[in-house]
């Protein structure tokens, strides 16, 4: 039911850190029906997104992420950020816990400290530093600083003046902190993390923002935007406030760390005083930046240096407060269907497969169990399907319960039949999903 995403671009330069570009997407849990990890894991691989950003380090999504090769972000909540920052050895037994337990089966790339600190929880900022050293040094202590980075996502907001960019500089009453922050990013190799969200932009501008401009919209050269100093020509948001944290970089004297955009997005829905929050603009917005990726056109100071995107976000998140657009984000909703089909083209192997005639049979949640074990019965009997991975010591034996062994089975025998009608039913115990119920090395018939 989608083709959807994501893929890897090639990028080097002066401002180039380790590894292609690539878009990812950001995974928040505020849903009244989150789907259970492994089921998360599922879509993930159904649609081939190689790199997810989690909001904590929740120990089952971590599990059920390991041995996928799927490239893990994971995050330090504000709520023990103080902590970490005033005690090495809690910034230790955090990284123990929760990278050094899992890693490398689960492929942990980088540590996230914080979110929006400076905006957020500015009471926090003055340890702010001292917990990414403190979490880097126990990096080093288990010899894993190289290969997993360590940074701090921030909000656009830091940034003063961003249009145009080369004019742009940092809010200076935080030069306390950003000053040793980027010196830390820069003796570390890492990233400078910013969330950029050209909606939220174009909804303040009261208009001075063009729609086309603010969703990534091809542009008549006439209709760029240019910046009289530099005499570049912008035509998206994007590139102007990713370029606008490249200049106030520079401005304090640092060129050579690489920006990496840890959200953007746009919502699908909204309230009646956001009309501009529709699935046709989401659509336009995330299939946009996609390509833009992708195409490694880079920005106008980097031209050919893509930037590493996470969409926002896998799910819409129904339990977030505030208006009706900050629970439409999601590309999907919580039982893995698409809120739309993206428009991307053009990416060969590296993008998702196309999912529109990717179908599963699982058992239906809450159907009762005698019914599903007669159902497994009939389909591992007279329905003739080989049922023998779900023996013992096989590779569909775990989890052993009569749901997972049911929905083997039946999906077995959907595909079996060439999906006719009636094929996923099994006296009502059984629906169609697009969601891939495949786990581990027990992989299910699609198509």
């Amino acid at each position: 039911m989608a083709l959807l995403l994501l893929l890897l671009v090639l990028t080097v330069s002066a401002v180039s850190a380790d590894g292609d570009a690539f878009v990812g997407v950001n995974i928040g849990t505020e849903l009244s029906d989150m789907p259970h990890p492994t089921q998360v894991v599922a879509l993930l691989k159904a649609q081939q997104i190689r790199h997810v950003r989690l909001y904590n380090a929740d120990r089952g999504m971590l599990l059920a992420l390991a041995n996928t090769g799927i490239k893990v972000a994971v995050s330090i909540p504000n709520e023990q950020l103080l902590g970490i920052g005033q005690s090495n050895s809690t910034a230790a037994n955090w990284v123990s816990q929760n990278v050094v337990a899992h890693y490398p089966t689960t492929n942990i790339t980088t540590i996230c400290v914080g979110s929006e600190v400076l905006t957020s929880l500015p009471n926090a900022a003055r340890i702010l530093v001292n917990a990414l050293k403190f979490i880097h040094s126990a990096l080093v202590a288990s010899n894993l600083d190289r290969q997993i980075k360590v940074s701090t996502p921030l909000a656009s907001s830091i940034i003063l003046d961003s249009f145009p960019p080369s004019q742009a500089f940092f809010n200076h009453s935080w030069n306390p902190v950003l000053i040793p922050m980027l010196n830390f990013l820069q003796s570390t190799g890492s990233y400078f993390m910013l969330n950029v969200y050209p909606y939220v932009d174009y909804m303040k501008s009261n208009g001075v923002i063009p729609l086309d401009y603010a969703l990534l919209k091809p542009l008549p050269s006439n209709k760029e935007a240019v910046d009289a100093n530099t005499l570049l020509h912008y035509s998206n948001v994007f590139d102007a406030m990713v370029d606008a944290a490249y200049f106030a970089m520079a401005y304090l004297n640092f060129t050579n760390i690489p920006v990496m955009v840890t959200e953007t997005g746009w919502p699908s829905k909204g309230d009646s005083n956001e009309p501009d929050a529709t699935l046709d603009n989401a659509n336009t917005y995330n299939s946009n930046l996609i390509r833009h990726v992708f195409n490694n056109t880079g920005t106008p100071k980097h031209p050919g240096i893509s930037v590493s995107t996470y969409i926002y976000e896998l799910y819409n998140e129904d339990m977030k407060p505030g208006p009706v657009s900050e629970k439409n984000w999601g590309l999907f909703d919580s039982s893995g269907v698409p809120v739309y089909i993206l428009h991307v083209s053009g990416s060969g192997s590296t993008l998702a497969n196309d999912t529109t005639n990717q179908t599963f049979c699982s058992a239906k949640e809450g159907a009762d169990a005698k019914m599903l074990q007669a159902a497994l019965d009939w389909a591992c009997g007279p329905g003739k399907v080989d049922c023998s991975p779900l023996l013992q010591g096989q590779t569909c034996y775990d989890p052993d319960n009569i749901f997972a062994h049911a929905t083997y089975a039946f999906n077995t025998y959907y595909h079996q039949t060439g999906k006719t009608p009636g094929s996923c039913d099994f006296n009502g115990v059984a629906t169609i999903t697009t969601t891939n119920p495949s786990h581990g090395s027990c992989l299910y018939l699609g198509r």
